[in-house]
């Protein structure tokens, strides 16, 4: 004779179930080890206590009034996951592929600082959020729901569109992703992730995404320098952001070379001129080499090339 199996342990399964199928691959796995409690875990991945309650929430700890972790089991850490934008792609392309619909776009784009509307960079890193997968309770709502794990409850109205409710009202029992964006991790929960077997967080992302944001922040300066007649200074601070051209994106690409071609000019080294607008014209084909807006310097650097 079969034995039912228990309404913890049921309960236990249903909620990873749904979590394998719901949240893609964004967390990472540690085994608990003797002496860990989930606080001492969050502190140390996290740098927060707090986050004490999104772990027992993602590891469905919180099923049939909570179980405990035992030395041995092993606990998802939620944590961003990174993409590299590729050509073609769009927030809605990603938001399928990435949060499984194309109308979950709006957080997609707004969490890496866009718009649904506009195209992402080519060769971008991307943030993705976690889907937190959270099972209904007789009194949740979006506005709790909000409050608990967004820490705003006007956001509210983000909940109920990126789970497709329409505003209906939620009930027991009801499965909700909740997208998670503010996930840092510690230096110690960075190295657990990138050790972890299939992490989604692995430190060249990170790399990446870090050298791609100092960029967009060097960029406005490097512009500055160029109109000030700053040749030199362009020459340098461009080379420097070169210094990793694999991990920028192809826009960030083209302004540097750009940049460069400019200012070569200027110095009048015609042969690195011709180097540099090669390298740009790679990354931008598709901007025109128009006489009214280039100066003969540069379209005479450029000669041969198009």
């Amino acid at each position: 004779m079969l034995r039912r199996p228990s309404s913890r342990l049921y309960a236990a399964a249903l909620h990873a179930a749904l979590l394998a199928l719901a949240s893609p691959a964004d967390g990472f796995t540690l085994v608990v080890k003797a002496g860990d409690t989930l606080a001492s875990i969050a502190e140390a991945n996290y740098g927060s206590i707090q986050r004490e309650s999104l772990l027992v929430v993602a590891n469905g700890l919180d099923a049939q009034g909570g179980s405990p972790i035992t030395p041995g089991m092993r606990l998802e850490v939620p944590a961003l996951g990174q993409r590299r934008v590729v050509a073609g792609d769009t927030w809605a392309k990603l938001a399928t592929e990435l949060l499984g619909a194309s109308y979950r776009a709006d957080v997609l784009s707004v969490a890496n600082g866009s718009s649904p509307w506009l195209t992402p960079a080519e060769g971008e890193q991307i943030i993705v959020p976690y889907n937190l997968t959270v099972i209904a309770g007789q009194s949740d709502t979006t506005i709790t729901l909000a409050y608990r794990f967004l820490g705003d409850m006007n956001k509210a109205w983000m909940l109920d569109h990126y789970n497709g409710l329409k505003g209906r009202k939620i009930l027991r029992g009801d499965v909700l992703l909740i997208p998670l964006t503010d996930l840092a991790l510690t230096p110690s929960g960075a190295e657990a992730a990138r050790l972890a077997a299939g992490a989604a967080c692995s430190e060249g992302s990170a790399e990446q995404r870090t050298l791609q944001r100092k960029a967009d922040a060097e960029l406005p300066s490097l512009g500055a320098d160029l109109r000030a007649a700053r040749y030199v200074e362009v020459l340098v601070r461009g080379t420097r952001l070169l210094a990793n051209p694999g991990l920028l994106s192809k826009p960030q690409l083209a302004t540097l070379h750009r940049a460069l071609l400019e200012a070569f000019v200027a110095l009048d080294a015609p042969g690195q001129a011709a180097l540099a607008c090669k390298a740009w014209r790679q990354q931008a084909p598709e901007q025109p080499l128009d006489p009214t807006w280039v100066s003969p310097k540069v379209l005479s650097a450029c000669a041969g090339l198009e």
